[in-house]
């Protein structure tokens, strides 16, 4: 069964957020949702949450899933708004337990904060299937730019792929692969995950989480796994696993840390959800010095 696709690129932080449909009346699922955030006041906005809310009010859609492929590191998620506004379950991978433990000891995190992944939704297990409507999908484990990453995959009622969002594990051909130099990352966990996407029919549709674009070339996010198979610059037929692990470890130790990615992941492991308030009623992110 055909799904249709909208996407929704947000400047700020080169994240594009997806609904996935089958028609117009039906359900939903929103990949990957954008909380706007100013690092310099620390305030928050819901322009573009509201950018995806609207179209899918406009075109009758009930939300049934709000999937977020990582604990993202340059954006916060609006999943938690889009749900209270639309309603939904937000749901990831359940490795996000393990990404949990590192960073609740990174944050020295309240006691309370819980390790087994209870704030979201839904958990998926490794190639859980699931359905948006009449859509089937199905969630693939795909660790190595952080333990916890998910792809989710259309299938056919045949069980052949048509389309897949694949988070962080590749982007554009000529962008190439993700970073795994964030704590719980593996390049040879990536390229092993990154062969099980590049496995699937040649003609499957890849969405991108995010892009990059080489100058001259306007951000774009949607490819086919034919053509990453071809023109890869990090991952194309015939680059080995060794090739790839030593091409990615030399390359992740000249980048500096996303922009984001304090503030994100402390908000992100809670699904979304700000931390608590403290006595005087604020609410602080936190600031690790000399850690990452």
């Amino acid at each position: 069964m055909d799904a249709q696709v909208q996407a929704f690129f947000d400047d700020d932080t080169s994240t594009i957020t997806y609904v996935v449909f089958e028609a117009d009346g039906g359900e939903c699922a929103v990949v990957d949702p954008v909380l706007d955030y100013d690092p310099g006041s620390g305030r928050t906005s819901t322009v573009s949450a509201d950018r995806v809310i609207a179209f899918v009010q406009a075109h009758g859609l009930k939300l049934s899933w709000l999937l977020e492929t990582h604990a993202h590191a340059d954006h916060l998620s609006a999943a938690p708004y889009l749900r209270q506004r639309l309603g939904g379950t937000i749901a990831i991978g359940g490795a996000i337990r393990a990404v949990q433990g590192v960073f609740k000891t990174v944050f020295n995190l309240e006691p309370e904060f819980r390790l087994d992944g209870s704030q979201f939704g839904h958990l998926f297990a490794p190639d859980e299937v699931f359905h948006v409507g009449r859509l089937r999908m199905k969630a693939l484990h795909v660790p190595g730019h952080t333990p916890a990453d998910m792809a989710y995959v259309l299938e056919s009622e045949a069980g052949e792929t048509r389309l897949a969002f694949v988070g962080d594990t590749l982007f554009m051909p000529d962008v190439g692969s993700a970073r795994c130099d964030f704590p719980g990352g593996d390049a040879r966990a990536l390229y092993r995950s990154v062969q099980k996407l590049l496995a699937l029919p040649a003609q499957t549709r890849l969405f991108m989480c995010h892009d990059y674009p080489p100058d001259g070339r306007a951000p774009n996010w949607e490819t086919t796994v034919a053509a990453q198979r071809e023109k890869n610059i990090h991952l194309h037929d015939g680059v080995d696993e060794e090739a790839f692990v030593a091409m990615r470890e030399k390359r992740d130790a000249t980048l500096a840390m996303p922009l984001l990615i304090l503030p994100a992941i402390q908000v992100n492991i809670r699904a979304g959800e700000l931390p608590p308030s403290e006595s005087n009623g604020v609410r602080y992110l936190k600031i690790p010095v000399n850690t990452l």
